[in-house]
């Protein structure tokens, strides 16, 4: 064995972290771009925030001056902080506002920043109740189990082993657990901490004191209310149809989420990215810059450090990173605006016409176009909104699969899904048409799919099967 030296050349392709940093930014949403810009801003000294003006680039960025230092800016002017300090603790302190006799000061719900959730609410029940140390315990570990919807469940665990298990987690005899669960039951909303929807449903028809005959189909008969099966219900109950009726009109009107008014998310402001207008004929792409900070290069610390020698290669390197990232959220917005500007040129019957004439076009079409790669089609699309004459969208609402059609051109599966939705939309409600009919309907259109395809898509649309959309009464 022998030790040699080689030469050897290859090519590799690695991504440099300006690279890293032009696709990050690429995939982020509008809001996720504006916080790394303020985070930049706060980290970056050389980085501030401008007022546009003549010099701003059509990208609503300044353009980032040459690193070096003109001649006429060399002469720096010396700050005089103490005098500066001084000034400012001799300044009188500003006026606070004062409201004028008809102005009101706002209550203190006003002011608060969150939502009373579930698990709270039924806490402040719980201080509020008279219970033992025990008898607590227990009771917050139900609320502590208590599922999206108010139920109270432990995965892994079956409805009645949920009770003795907390019981002796918590030190508490099983059937005072029990008695305790009831009384929990009975806080506001109704039902809550029930171990299964008919027990949520019993709750709330004894509250209400609802006849035996609507307690009885709530205990034996559930399953068959859901299926619509009156006749079998009514047969066994021995009554009517048309009391079923009426029962099942009354029990619809139970809640059968407890928890469903503490569900209230947080509202979600889209603000688009770009604006596609209409002028006569012809649609022009807009970016969208209102509300994106203005970056420019800080003009102190290129004068005011520039010749310091211990702070100049700080300065330099602070100042490349400045630099790299203005023109990469500018060479961002150029690219949206591009691919945003193939898709209306595909889609241009779809902004003309509505959604019928939505054609097929996958990640590949515009890729080809616009020159680009299709992942990078997929980063630009993602959570990237656009306002149109005929509303917001996000940019991947318009690639879709084709359905092929033997004598007319290809047809966008959105498109497929709004006739699904115009076809029940329109059907008879005493009469539902089930999804063999709808294929054969679509089918008349020269739209040929599958039965599965149909179920599929109106399972997307959240549209219930035909045998669960038909009204009795």
């Amino acid at each position: 064995m022998e030790l040699k030296q080689q030469l050897k050349l290859s090519q590799q392709l690695i991504m440099t972290p300006q690279l890293q940093q032009a696709i990050k930014l690429l995939q982020m949403s509008r809001m996720e771009l504006s916080e790394l810009v303020q985070e930049e801003l706060l980290e970056n000294p050389i980085l501030e925030e401008g007022l546009e003006s003549r010099e701003t680039s059509s990208a609503g960025v300044e353009e980032a001056p040459a690193p070096e230092v003109e001649a006429h800016e060399a002469k720096k002017q010396e700050i005089d902080w103490e005098r500066y300090l001084e000034n400012q603790s001799n300044e009188a302190p500003m006026p606070s506002i004062r409201r004028g006799p008809d102005e009101e000061i706002p209550g203190l719900e006003a002011t608060l920043s969150t939502v009373e959730d579930l698990s709270e609410h039924l806490e402040w029940q719980l201080r509020m109740g008279d219970f033992v140390e025990d008898e607590r315990r227990f009771a917050v570990l139900v609320i502590g189990n208590l599922d999206e919807n108010g139920y109270l469940k432990i995965e892994g665990l079956a409805p009645e082993s949920i009770v003795p298990r907390l019981a002796a987690e918590a030190g508490l005899n099983a059937e005072d657990a029990e008695e305790v669960l009831a009384m929990i039951q009975q806080f506001d909303p109704l039902g809550v901490a029930a171990r299964s929807l008919e027990e949520c449903l019993i709750i709330q028809a004894k509250n209400y004191g609802m006849d035996e005959l609507v307690l009885r189909v709530l205990s034996d008969h559930l399953s068959d209310l859901e299926k619509r099966h009156y006749s079998a219900v009514a047969k066994t109950c021995g009554c009517s149809l048309e009391d079923v009726y009426d029962v099942a009109q009354i029990i619809a009107e139970l809640e059968p989420r407890p928890a469903r008014r503490f569900q209230t998310e947080e509202p979600r402001y889209i603000v688009p990215d770009v604006y596609v207008h209409k002028v006569g004929d012809e649609y022009y792409v807009v970016a969208n810059d209102d509300g994106m900070p203005k970056l420019k290069i800080s003009g102190f610390y290129r004068t005011a450090m520039a010749d310091n020698p211990k702070a100049k290669e700080y300065i330099q390197d602070k100042l490349r990173s400045a630099q790299w990232l203005i023109r990469s959220i500018d060479q961002r917005r150029k690219t949206i605006v591009k691919v945003t500007e193939c898709i209306v040129e595909k889609q241009h019957d779809f902004f003309d016409k509505g959604i019928e004439h939505l054609k097929p076009m996958i990640l590949r079409d515009v890729a080809e176009t616009v020159g680009m790669h299709e992942s990078t089609i997929s980063r630009v699309t993602s959570n990237k909104y656009v306002h149109t004459p005929r509303g917001t969208f996000e940019l991947k609402y318009f690639f879709n699969s084709a359905i092929r059609r033997d004598h007319q051109d290809d047809i966008a599966s959105e498109s497929v899904k709004q006739a699904i939705k115009s076809i029940i939309g329109h059907e008879d409600e005493k009469a539902p048409l089930s999804d063999q009919k709808i294929v054969e309907i679509l089918g008349q259109d020269d739209i040929k799919i599958a039965r599965r395809t149909v179920a599929k898509y109106r399972e997307m649309l959240g549209i219930l099967s035909s045998s669960k959309r038909k009204k009795y009464f």
